[in-house]
Formats: structure tokens, C-alpha cells, sequence
């Protein structure tokens, strides 16, 4: 929580998912340091939000480093080591992916059982699709690529994977030698909230706008879109957006214009 803010709308939904997922909460106030810092009557927010112990709630400061290793030493002490059977057959959760020109499209997953090793023929559920592991690592500030990763394990893979819809977040990754195949369950799609219709000016760029929009949807999982077919071809653009930025009363939020579709009246959303 920031200490000049108390907490936040945004604060407390996060909060509420991470109870529903039975996560460990660790409060932590920043800012410490700044002079309009409210540190007791943050604490006393904490408090009556979660019920903790005062000496549960940690200070720290990212600008001067005041309380970090602390932090360290709480995920540490506080936080559950992953479970799962480095025995038992593959079983990674898509969380993330992230398009890269070179080595096409780099897929993160967690690993909750199984193990990964390069060189394995894996397998995505829902699509159905088998692809080599070229390379195979664990998440950290970079990329640590690995001959091995095992269950509990963050990590990616690269497959050589060049088209975006191969790739779905919330899918499985099982090796294709698996001959019963179970997705993991309990991952909910995100729901589309606002819905805009775009079009290039020029129509000779259309192709270019879609392959722009498949290399977009990558970095955001939140965004879906379809297309629309007619004289003056566009894209149909469904968008989730926070309800702040909806509305244009935050300030510092970017906000978008969508040029009205003059040859299709009605069609607008």
C-alpha cells in the first residue's frame, strides 16, 4: 500500500482475488519515506481490511531501499513452497507469451507436475498442436535457459511458434506421448467490457493492421478481436478497459479516439 494513499480501490480487488485463490497476503505500505507519508493510519486501514497483526506489516521504501530485504525474508518465511509430482506426466498452466521477431513466440508457463527437458515433443491441449522444445528456462530478471525445469518452476519455451492464435493463455502444455491428456482447470477467460470498431485508412493496410493486432493480443491477454468483412473491411475490437479510464476521470490515463465508420452507419458499437 502507498503510504501518501492509504489503500485503493484497485488494492482491494487484487486483495479479494488473491483470498479467493486462498493465496498468503503479506501488507507491505511504501513510501515510507515521503513527507506525506501516513504510516499509522495505513497500518490502521491494513488492519481493519485483512485483520492482521501490526507487527505482521511490513515498512519499506523502493526509493531508498529501506525495508527490502525484509520483503525478501517474508516471501521466504511466509509463503508456501509449490507443490506437485516432478513424477507424475506434464501438466504446465500458460499464463503469459510475448512475440519475439527473431525467435518467434516465447510461451510462460508454471510447471505443476511433471518436468520439462529441452528437446521434448510437447503438446498444447486445446489446440491440439505438438511442437519441439528448443529451448526451455526458468523466469527470472532474464530469460535462464536450463536443460531441465521442474514442477514448481516458472519458466518458458520456445517452440519456433509463429502465429499468435497457436498459443492460448490458460491452456496445458503436456508431452505429446501422453495419452490421456488433462487440462487444468479453474482458469477463467477475461471478459470483454467495452467494444470499438477500427479500420485503416488506407484498406491496402488492413493485413498489416491484423498482423499488428495478433502481435498485440500476445502482450495482452485481455484482448480479443474479430473481423468484419464488407466493402471497407475492419476489425471488431473488443477492449477491457479499467472503468476509470472509461470514464476519463483518472488523471494521467491515455485516452482513445475511434473515428466513426462513415460507410457503415449503425454498424458503430
Amino acid at each position: 500500500m502507498d503510504a501518501t494513499q492509504g489503500i485503493q480501490a484497485q488494492t482491494i480487488s487484487n486483495l479479494y482475488l488473491a483470498i479467493e485463490n486462498d493465496l498468503e497476503i503479506i501488507p507491505v505500505i511504501n513510501k515510507i519515506d515521503m513527507d506525506g507519508a501516513m504510516i499509522d493510519e495505513v497500518k490502521d486501514q491494513i488492519i481493519e481490511l485483512i485483520g492482521c497483526k501490526p507487527e505482521d506489516i511490513l515498512l519499506a521504501s523502493g526509493r531508498t531501499g529501506v525495508g527490502v530485504p525484509e520483503i525478501l525474508e517474508a516471501i521466504v518465511a511466509r509463503i508456501p513452497a509449490p507443490k506437485g509430482d516432478p513424477d507424475a506426466p506434464l501438466q504446465a498452466l500458460i499464463f503469459d507469451s510475448v512475440f519475439n521477431s527473431f525467435r518467434g513466440i516465447i510461451v510462460y508457463y508454471r510447471i505443476l507436475n511433471g518436468s520439462l527437458k529441452k528437446g521434448d515433443i510437447v503438446k498444447f491441449v486445446s489446440t491440439g498442436l505438438s511442437y519441439g522444445a528448443d529451448e526451455v528456462g526458468v523466469l527470472k530478471l532474464t530469460l535462464d535457459p536450463r536443460k531441465e525445469v521442474l514442477a514448481g518452476d516458472v519458466g518458458y519455451i520456445i517452440t519456433g511458434i509463429k502465429n499468435a492464435k497457436e498459443v492460448k493463455v490458460g491452456d496445458t502444455i503436456t508431452l505429446a506421448s501422453n495419452p490421456d491428456p488433462v487440462q487444468i482447470q479453474g482458469f477463467e477467460e477475461v471478459k470483454p467490457m467495452v467494444f470499438a470498431g477500427i479500420f485503416p485508412v488506407n484498406t491496402d493496410d488492413f493485413e498489416e493492421l491484423r498482423d499488428c493486432m495478433d502481435k498485440l493480443q500476445l502482450n495482452d491477454a485481455s484482448l480479443t478481436y474479430e473481423l468484419e468483412t464488407s466493402q471497407c473491411p475492419r476489425i471488431r475490437l473488443p477492449l477491457r478497459i479499467p472503468r476509470h479510464a472509461a470514464h476519463g476521470d483518472h488523471p494521467g490515463t491515455a485516452r482513445t479516439r475511434v473515428q466513426p465508420d462513415r460507410h457503415h452507419h449503425g454498424s458503430q458499437r
